[in-house]
Parts: structure tokens; sequence; C-alpha cells
């Protein structure tokens, strides 16, 4: 089993684009939590079964088809819908991780879980990246990425664990609030920090 590196942060901080970043620079294979999720919640999936049985029917499009605006507003809305949800789908997202990351036969495999706080999977990686953002940085963010009220966007922050009490549980934080190259001079300190943890005898 190889180590897993948990990469994570908030909504809005840009975790996603310094996930790809880290990718790429180390050659180190990269799993997309996200993209996991919406494979257990493709019809017929084990997710999705396990949703079918708790939503009512008009969470469903005609097609059988998940309708994921609806769910993404009753999750921010309603906070026991979605620990109901987290218990349902978090173990299964779990098993397909550690099944996916056996399978790359890679010493090392970087992982980005955008709730590994929320779901309490800080033992099951061997160090942890947050990728922090001011919260005026991340409202922009998401308000212009997804094309939402700031109000809604507030509501989406306010769904998560509060990013400073991450931040401060990281192995190696990196802010990403300013310039994109900033950022990456952060990234590839905190590669060099991961490979010398892997293999101690590195030298610079």
């Amino acid at each position: 089993m190889p180590e897993l590196i948990g990469i994570t942060g908030g909504i809005g901080s840009g975790k996603s684009r310094a996930c790809q970043y880290l990718a790429e620079l180390s050659g180190w294979p990269l799993l997309d939590l996200d993209q996991i999720c919406r494979q257990l919640l493709l019809p017929k999936a084990q997710g999705w079964l396990a949703l079918q049985k708790l939503l009512p029917a008009d969470f469903f499009k005609a097609n059988g088809e998940l309708n994921r605006p609806k769910l993404r507003e009753a999750i921010f809305a309603d906070a026991d819908l979605r620990r109901q949800i987290d218990s349902l789908l978090h173990p299964l997202a779990k098993q397909e991780m550690t099944a996916q990351a056996a399978r790359l036969n890679a010493p090392l495999v970087l992982a980005e879980i955008p709730l590994l706080f929320e779901a309490g999977w800080q033992d099951s990686v061997s160090q942890i990246v947050v990728v922090y953002a001011d919260e005026a940085v991340r409202l922009r963010r998401i308000m212009e990425r997804d094309q939402v009220s700031e109000e809604q966007a507030r509501l989406a922050i306010a769904a998560q664990m509060p990013l400073e009490d991450k931040a401060r549980m990281a192995d190696h934080l990196i802010d990403n609030s300013g310039d994109w190259e900033i950022t990456c001079g952060q990234l590839r300190q905190a590669v060099k920090k991961i490979d010398r943890g892997l293999n101690p005898l590195t030298v610079d």
C-alpha cells in the first residue's frame, strides 16, 4: 500500500489547481475524491443506491441521474441531511480511494480530499497539505466560478470546517491568497519536504 499524501483546504481555496501543480511537479499519481464520489453516484452505483433509499424521488431525474444542483442546495441548507449523506458516502469513498491507490503500484500517491478533516480521515494519510486562502478571496472565487450570490457562497463556506482550524493541523500549509507564482514557490518547497520525508537520505 503506498503512502498517501492528503491534500485539502476549503471551498474556493484553490486546492484543485494546487493539486494539479503538485502532481505535474513531482510526477506522483493523483487521486481526486470528488471524481471518486461522482463515480459512486452514477445510476446503480453503490452511492446512488444508498441515496435512493434516503432521498425523495424528486432528487432524481427521469433518466435516473441524481439532480446534483438540487442536492447541493439541500446539503448547504440542511446540516442534518448533510450528516446523513456523509455517513453513507464517506465509507464508500474511503474504500474506493484505498483500492485505487493500491492498484497504482506507486510508493507515494497524492489524494485530493476536500473533506479530509470533516470525514475524520487524518489517520488514513501520512502527511497533510492544507491549501489556504483568505475568506474574501474565497468568496470572490466561489461567486465567479459557480455564478452564485454572496449569501450562497457564504453558506457553502459555512458548511465546512473553518479553514483556519484545518490550517493549524497541516503538515504543509500553502497560502494561496495571492499571486499564483508565490503559491507555486510554496508548492515546490512542499514537494522537497515530502520527498525528504519519504527518502531521508535525499540531498537537495
